[in-house]
C-alpha cells in the first residue's frame, strides 16, 4: 500500500468511528433525556425506564433530534417550555459525551 492509501483508510476509519461515538452518545442522550422527563411526570422505577426506552425508540422516526424533541414535549405538555426541553438536550448530551469518555 501507498502512504496515500494509508492515510484514506486512516481517515475513514476515523470516520467510522466518530459515526459511531455520534450515535451512541445521542441515544445515551435521549434515555437521560425520557429519565429526566419521566422525573417530571412522576414515573420512577420501571416506569421511567420504559419511558425512557420510548424517548431513544422516538429518534428512529426521523433524521434529527425533532422527533425526540417532540415526543418529550407532547408527554410533559405545559411541564417544560420548549426552552427548558432544549437546554436540557444540549445539557444532556454533554452528559452523554463524558460518560461514554469514561468508559473508554
Amino acid at each position: 500500500m501507498t502512504t496515500f492509501d494509508d492515510r484514506e483508510n486512516a481517515f475513514e476509519n476515523k470516520f467510522a468511528h466518530d459515526e459511531e461515538m455520534k450515535f451512541k452518545a445521542e441515544a445515551r442522550r435521549n434515555k437521560l433525556l425520557g429519565l429526566w422527563a419521566a422525573g417530571l411526570m412522576g414515573k420512577s422505577g420501571d416506569d421511567a425506564a420504559a419511558y425512557a426506552k420510548e424517548v431513544v425508540a422516538a429518534d428512529f422516526e426521523e433524521a434529527g433530534d425533532e422527533d425526540v424533541y417532540r415526543k418529550v414535549a407532547g408527554d410533559l405538555g405545559a411541564s417544560a417550555s420548549e426552552q427548558t426541553i432544549r437546554a436540557k438536550m444540549a445539557e444532556l448530551m454533554i452528559e452523554a459525551k463524558r460518560q461514554l469518555m469514561d468508559e473508554a
